[in-house]
């Protein structure tokens, strides 16, 4: 499958991908195939009369955002039934831009978990390493991508629900900035981390896709209104002059993740950057105040979600109480249910102080940790997870064994800066390996020539302008 095909080539290309979706029905990546909604977008590209680098490019969409007309239950029995009134506002742009939406990829339940083990759809089996899963919670969408079925995924990253399963599956993820891309037709998990960016066979694809969906909202009011400038053009260019701070890991990694790091500097360097050292003092904290965080943030949001204005509703309820108490038993999986009670109890009175502000006072010394690395640094280079992809079902009686592969994602997540996650070869066994880098606020195309500069052996082609066009 190519990307960036001229603008009368749409149909066949949409007709051709789901094709390969539907050839490929075992790794269960999507949840739902639109096989008239991508048609549909495909005669509209192929009439379009100033095609761009998205037209005619197939895109799959987690199933946590609102794709018009298409069931939207992020994974969950609570949301049984539910459809989205109309296109989520990165989805409409994905549409103006010539995007063809080909369907809904797997997920975990609301977006936590970190294998796709966890939804109502099943598992999403690996597509190029059998028995190991594909990461979580954005896993379909990374699937989808790493077998070829679409050359760019959306999938939400909270503490790193883009950039683990990348790192898995072998792909490109970047997470922009916080209020960088509009959270306008997402199912919130946690609203103060909560971010929307793509996955992709290259950098270039994930440029392209950053730049369209980017920028002001009116849906948002949390959307900067700063510049997004040339993302595409960022990836062209050489990181000669840019210092890399490589951060050494605060826990034990995989020995062949830290030489796949060690590749990635040479490649920086050879290019012209300049590496140093760079410390992160606080960050073996960061698992523990994103988890706290976070699941205070998702006690509330998730508190919509009672059986009585929509979603999931219990029968045979005998009081509101026992209402609203059955239909979340009913509706919300073990997981969820675990992290709505830890978020419940730490927002709770008497112990607030002791977890929830604690967890915010760590939060804000990693800020303050990467404020003083960037002193010294254009962008910072570390591992995406501490292991490859491990065994599927060998974590779902663990919670903490799997939360540890975060490890590495939610220090940008709780600081809310852009970071992205870039293959980094794979393992002697074949296992996939990927590369994090990560750089100051709004400083999207800084990342994003790093990561050009790291990417050697993309999937697919460079995403480039359709026929007839300057880009």
């Amino acid at each position: 499958m190519t990307v960036g095909t001229p603008a009368d080539a749409a149909l066949r290309q949409a007709q051709r991908c789901l094709h390969d979706i539907a050839r490929r029905v075992d790794l269960n990546a999507f949840v739902v195939v639109d096989d008239a909604g991508a048609l549909d977008d495909a005669r509209r590209a192929s009439t379009s009369s100033s095609p761009g680098w998205l037209t005619g490019v197939p895109i799959a969409v987690k199933q946590n955002l609102w794709v018009r007309s298409l069931p939207c239950t992020a994974g969950s029995r609570i949301l049984e039934g539910l459809t989205a009134p109309r296109d989520a506002t990165v989805v409409a742009r994905l549409r103006s831009a010539g995007g063809m939406i080909v369907g809904l990829t797997n997920m975990d339940e609301l977006g936590m978990g970190g294998s796709t083990e966890l939804g109502t759809a099943g598992p999403t089996r690996h597509p190029t390493v059998p028995g190991r899963v594909v990461g979580g919670s954005s896993g379909g969408s990374a699937a989808a991508v790493a077998a070829g079925l679409v050359p760019v995924a959306l999938g939400p990253d909270t503490g790193g629900s883009i950039r683990q399963p990348a790192a898995f599956c072998g792909v490109v993820g970047p997470r922009p900035t916080w209020g960088r891309v509009s959270r306008h037709g997402l199912v919130a998990f946690a609203s103060a981390l909560d971010t929307v960016g793509p996955l992709s066979t290259t950098v270039a694809a994930a440029a392209a896709t950053l730049q369209t969906i980017a920028g002001r909202d009116p849906h948002d009011a949390t959307t900067s209104r700063l510049p997004v400038g040339d993302l595409v053009a960022a990836t062209s260019r050489a990181p000669a002059g840019l210092v890399v701070g490589r951060v050494r890991p605060h826990v034990r990694i995989d020995p062949e993740i830290e030489i796949a790091i060690d590749r990635a500097a040479a490649r920086l360097a050879a290019a012209g950057a300049r590496i140093v050292e760079a410390e992160l003092p606080h960050a073996a904290h960061g698992l523990s105040a994103y988890l706290v965080l976070a699941s205070a943030d998702a006690s509330s949001n998730l508190a919509r979600f009672d059986g009585v204005r929509y979603g999931r509703r219990a029968a045979g309820a005998d009081d509101l109480d026992d209402l609203v108490r059955r239909s979340r038993a009913e509706g919300f999986g073990p997981e969820v249910q675990r992290r709505v009670l830890i978020g419940t109890y730490v927002l709770s009175e008497g112990y607030t102080d002791a977890y929830h502000t604690q967890a915010a006072r760590v939060r804000t010394l990693i800020i303050r940790d990467y404020q003083a690395a960037f002193d010294g640094c254009d962008v910072l280079l570390g591992p995406t997870t501490p292991e490859p992809a491990f065994l599927a079902k060998s974590r779902l009686a663990d919670p903490l064994a799997m939360y540890r592969a975060d490890e590495f994602t939610v220090g940008p997540s709780l600081a809310g800066l852009p970071a992205i996650s870039v293959p980094g070869g794979r393992t002697q066994a074949g296992l996939p390996i990927g590369v994090q880098l990560v750089a100051p606020w709004w400083r999207e195309a800084t990342l994003l020539t790093a990561a050009a500069a790291v990417e050697t052996e993309p999937l697919r082609s460079s995403l480039g302008p359709a026929a007839g066009t300057t880009g």
